[in-house]
């Protein structure tokens, strides 16, 4: 798999700020989702339950 088509998805965080900034690396079909930015609601391991993450540079 090629890491140039790897995107950055960064956790957003709570109310209080607890678990920004952890990051998930994934691939992304720019074909189908070119004009889209990612979200997702993933596992974070630091505040042990699932929070919103978004895609950055």
């Amino acid at each position: 798999m090629s890491q140039d088509k790897l995107i950055k998805l960064v956790a957003v965080g709570n109310a209080e700020g607890v678990g920004k900034g952890h990051i998930y690396w994934a691939h992304k079909n720019k074909r189908k989702h070119a004009d889209k930015k990612f979200e997702f609601k993933k596992f974070n391991p630091i505040t042990q339950t699932h929070m919103v993450y978004k895609e950055k540079k």
